[in-house]
């Protein structure tokens, strides 16, 4: 199925608790490397107007921006010791967000998979839970702490444990396509597509361990574009435009 134009499911947000991913690259705006100040207070302000409304949100976010496991790998670096490189980079990030949330008055957690507790909480899920209960926004950094899974799948795990109804992957681009639209100028939008469809035509919405992950828990995957102002808060309202897989 093709785009079918926006969707509408009225003015109520239909998911109490999500996940939103978005990875590094998100946060380098027109740079080519590291952090855009002006990107990260664009996505705190997405996430500040979701919050005030009354969704208890959380986030996991990529650490591409920095550096990337597979592609310190790829250069004769042990994979390893290239995601752990990885997974501290996306704390960076993390502490990045956090300062943006807060100045705007948002009250934010960070909590690590891996311990690194002068700068945030070690991940404890159950006071992950509280802290979302709270109101606060809670940000999930260094993956799941272990080499060999990516922060999709990370994501796709920390949304599963926290119970969450849907997870949104804030993107460069406002949906799945069949393949890269930066690319390729033709390339098909998906209005709507099944788990299994995606795993099996390899469409890169996520790795393909986060979709099963995702589908075994029956939480919807959200692909929208973090860059449209107000698209995090319409996407929640099945409004504008995105994908859905489920």
């Amino acid at each position: 199925m093709t785009d079918g134009g926006d969707k509408d499911g009225g003015s109520q947000h239909l998911y109490p608790r999500v996940l939103l991913k978005i990875s590094g690259e998100s946060l380098m705006g027109q740079q080519a490397y590291g952090i855009d100040p002006e990107m990260v207070a664009t996505v705190a302000r997405e996430v500040r107007d979701v919050i005030a409304s009354g969704v208890e949100t959380c986030l996991v976010i990529g650490g591409g921006n920095i550096f990337r496991g597979v592609s310190g790998a790829a250069a004769g670096m042990e994979r390893a010791t290239g995601d752990y490189m990885g997974m501290l980079a996306t704390v960076m990030n993390a502490l990045a967000m956090q300062n943006a949330l807060e100045m705007l008055d948002v009250p934010t957690r960070v909590m690590s998979a891996l311990p690194i507790s002068a700068v945030c909480e070690p991940y404890i899920r159950r006071r992950a839970m509280r802290h979302l209960e709270k109101g606060r926004v809670v940000i999930f950094a260094a993956g799941t702490g272990n080499p060999f899974f990516t922060t999709d799948t990370a994501a796709a795990l920390r949304a599963s444990e926290m119970g969450c109804a849907a997870l949104l992957k804030g993107t460069r681009v406002d949906g799945v396509y069949s393949a890269d639209p930066e690319k390729h100028p033709d390339a098909v939008r998906y209005d709507s597509l099944s788990y299994l469809r995606v795993l099996s035509e390899d469409l890169r919405v996520m790795d393909a361990s986060a979709v099963s992950l995702a589908r075994e828990n029956n939480i919807p995957i959200l692909v929208f574009s973090i860059e449209d102002s107000g698209s995090f808060e319409r996407v929640l309202k099945h409004r504008g435009k995105f994908t859905i897989v489920s």
